[in-house]
């Protein structure tokens, strides 16, 4: 017992000396949680890395853990702060270990009988339903839980629906059945990939980042870019692409590098708002940047049935482009308003900086390498925490103690506890359209309205996303479009890869698209800013990305789909281009301001060069080649206009940032 805690309840010397006898002292709540996180992420090491176990089983252990997890942290009310569970929340936490128990002891008897249930089964199906429920809305709130609960209630009153809605209907105890015994509901394809690759992963995070790398992240992304005009913020983007590789969330990864990036934003001339957003989309990118992508890349691999390695190679060029269009936003933003990088005196040298924690680029190098070469995810990511912990060994100020590695277990334990609740709760969506085929109506529907059309289709599509995911996270989102929309996208001839992965983009820009944009109220918060003005204005910087699916629906090589070298590079010069020019039509600024022809110009190319004709293509290439020339020629004409014989760009001003 400190000191400062015991000045907290002051007491005689005699009372002290008793209380520091006293058992409780010794099995706090803080300690008991500690311990349980502790064995919750040993337990998931246990069967994901040494253990034999069946599907069902394995994610109702993840499920009832989870919830146990959440019981323990999240409290009923909002308003609520304390940190001891009340009475109620440890009544459901046992409950959620005792449904955890029932299903392990009753399932072999439900494989026996075929899923003959008796009254304790419905039971504890009813109960299952309802703790999925108040776990997910202590965790993420109503709008998922809403979204969850109404495709419940739909599979049932469907015979009393419209039109198109109105299905059979089932009976309450074919959906329990359904929902909770098998793997069709919410112990289904999403918290499988829960339970194994997206914990095993998150796990991974939490050692890496007790060592600090988040830091030498920083670091490395200053070494690189933090000299170069408009510094700060490109140190911004390779720092939340770097982290990314790791994180696999955009909030966390505001969080993390937010906090040293917003504030040298600021510091070097950037409105707050402004380097708020550049954040936020900057950490969005990081979801999409392999090895480890985010949640929702983990649960399309296992619902496609397509190896995660073909996953995360789709996804590279989608990622560079991604970050390739962003830089540009930021470097012509920078020269709109005249900011420069930072001093060199004032940034880390290179050399230096791997030299010291270098090492920590190890365990990415190993998953990199392991998942090319066909090993698992899960094995992956057992090599990435047995690597951390190893290459930790190599500097005393990187090295992990006991104590840090048992903080390191809890707090993965903590950090799946809600990814883990989503796939669970997502788990009526996904049973329901199953259930009801909703989402080949729906899909059928899109089409039509479409006429199909691919470029409406796609719209249509990105709508649908948009519109479902606000306030959702993205492996929510990305789950309900993929069920609702891809399905349209695939009837008119795209892959199953290229639909999927357009609803795991816009599933993922979700989060930065108001009005409710979650990653940018986090940046917003650290910026310490309106946040709706840090949406709208990440929705502004983020605006050349959003037109980037369209491009591998037109163009699948883009996702090394009917891969060919000569094609991919060709493709992937004119998508640079016209990504490039998209930039400039935006920020309307590029040696000087853009005059209105030339923004024309600009902005005619880049939807040209979008499209697969090679004609199209090189419309597009002359295009912004003429558009060019213009600004050139009337660049070089001010210059030489210039008395001083030196053109000066635009001022800064900051009101208009």
């Amino acid at each position: 017992m400190s000191d400062n805690h015991l000045s907290e309840h002051p007491a005689s010397a005699k009372e002290s000396s008793e209380s520091s006898l006293n058992p409780s002292r010794f099995f706090s709540f803080k300690n008991f949680f500690l311990l349980f996180c502790m064995a919750v992420s040993l337990i998931h090491i246990y069967y994901n890395s040494f253990g034999l176990i069946e599907v069902v089983p394995k994610n109702m252990i993840h499920v009832s853990l989870m919830m146990g997890v959440v019981f323990l942290t999240k409290r009923a009310q909002k308003t609520d702060n304390s940190e001891v569970p009340s009475l109620l929340d440890w009544v459901f936490f046992a409950l959620s270990i005792g449904l955890g128990i029932y299903l392990l002891a009753s399932y072999g008897r439900w494989m026996e009988t075929l899923l003959a249930t008796n009254t304790m089964d419905i039971v504890y199906g009813l109960a299952f339903v309802l703790l999925v429920i108040e776990a997910s809305r202590r965790s993420v709130g109503w709008v998922l839980t809403s979204i969850g609960m109404a495709f419940l209630i739909y599979t049932y009153i469907g015979p009393w629906c419209p039109g198109l809605l109105a299905h059979a209907g089932f009976s309450l105890k074919r959906i329990l059945v359904r929902m909770t015994m098998t793997s069709e509901g919410l112990l289904g394809v999403a918290v499988m990939v829960s339970a194994s690759y997206i914990f095993m992963f998150i796990l991974f995070a939490s050692f890496l980042k007790a060592t600090k790398a988040s830091e030498f992240f920083n670091d490395l992304a200053s070494a690189l870019a933090g000299g170069t005009r408009g510094g700060p913020a490109k140190v911004s983007i390779v720092a939340s692409g770097l982290t990314g590789t790791i994180s696999g969330s955009s909030q966390a990864n505001v969080a993390t590098t937010g906090s040293f990036t917003i504030p040298l934003m600021i510091h070097t001339g950037y409105q707050p708002y402004f380097a708020a957003s550049v954040e936020a989309i900057a950490s969005t990118g990081g979801v999409i940047m392999p090895p480890i992508m985010g949640a929702a890349a983990f649960i399309m691999s296992s619902y496609l049935g397509i190896p995660y390695n073909k996953i995360m190679v789709a996804g590279i060029t989608p990622a560079l482009l991604y970050y390739w269009t962003l830089f540009h936003m930021v470097d012509l933003g920078a020269a709109k308003w005249g900011l420069t990088g930072m001093p060199k005196d004032q940034l880390p040298k290179l050399k230096e900086v791997l030299r010291q924690r270098g090492q920590l680029l190890i365990p990415l190098i190993l998953i990199i390498v392991a998942l090319f070469i066909g090993y698992s995810p899960l094995f992956a990511a057992f090599i990435g925490i047995i690597s951390v912990l190893v290459v930790s060994f190599f500097r005393k100020d990187t090295r992990l103690s006991l104590l840090q590695i048992v903080e390191a277990l809890a707090e993965g334990a903590v950090n799946g506890a809600t990814i883990a609740i989503i796939c669970a709760v997502i788990g009526f969506v996904i049973a329901s359209v199953g259930m009801t085929g909703i989402g080949q109506t729906i899909g059928t529907s899109i089409v039509k309205w479409s006429g199909g059309q691919l470029w409406l289709t796609g719209i249509l599509c990105m709508i649908t996303a948009v519109v479902l995911g606000m306030g959702l996270p993205g492996p929510a989102c990305y789950i309900i479009t993929a069920t609702v929309a891809a399905p349209a996208l695939v009837k008119i001839g795209v892959s199953q890869l290229g639909a999927h992965f357009f609803a795991f983009y816009f599933g993922t820009m979700s989060s930065v698209i108001p009005p409710v944009a979650l990653t940018s109220f986090t940046a917003a918060a650290i910026a310490r800013c309106n946040p709706t003005k840090v949406a709208f204005s990440g929705l502004f910087l983020g605006s050349a990305g959003l037109l980037l699916p369209y491009m591998w629906l037109y163009n699948p090589i883009l996702l090394a789909e009917s891969f060919h070298w000569g094609k991919y590079l060709w493709i992937v010069s004119t998508a640079m281009v016209g990504l490039y020019a998209v930039s400039l039509s935006i920020m309307g600024h590029c040696l000087i301001k853009i005059s209105a022809l030339e923004r024309l110009f600009t902005a005619t190319a880049a939807v040209l060069l979008v499209l697969p004709n090679m004609i199209t293509r090189i419309s597009g290439l002359t295009g912004l080649a003429i558009g060019f020339i213009l600004h050139y020629s009337r660049y070089k004409k001010l210059r030489k206009n210039n008395k001083e014989g030196q053109y000066t760009t635009i001022p800064v001003n900051k009101a208009d940032q």
